[in-house]
């Protein structure tokens, strides 16, 4: 697959090549660069738009703030799944691309 579909920054291999995390201000939708990536402020997390919307991906995110949330959406590139954050608490998502939806992971 081409890097146009799948950029090199959400690769799962480990390398001194991958990109360091970036950081975003929280939004209704966000477009992540990273596979790491943190979000500052309070706003609802509704919608990511996926590396590539045609395929499987992860994504890893870390509020700075416990207010935020991953909202119950059903809309493409929605959250399928309510999660309210916890500062500094990874939580990882998966994109289902026949649903079109993230799923996160469960938090122990």
């Amino acid at each position: 697959m081409s890097r146009d579909f799948y950029p090199f920054d959400f690769y799962s291999a480990q390398s001194e090549q991958q990109a360091a995390p970036n950081t975003e201000a929280s939004a209704a939708t966000i477009t992540p660069k990273h596979k790491f990536t943190r979000l500052t402020g309070t706003v609802q997390l509704t919608a990511i738009v996926p590396p590539n919307p045609l395929g499987y991906c992860e994504i890893t995110l870390v509020f700075s703030s416990a207010y935020a949330a991953l909202g119950v959406v059903a809309q493409t590139n929605g959250i399928a799944i309510a999660y309210t954050s916890v500062v500094d608490r990874p939580i990882t998502l998966s994109y289902d691309p026949r649903t079109k939806l993230w799923y996160p992971w469960t938090v122990v």
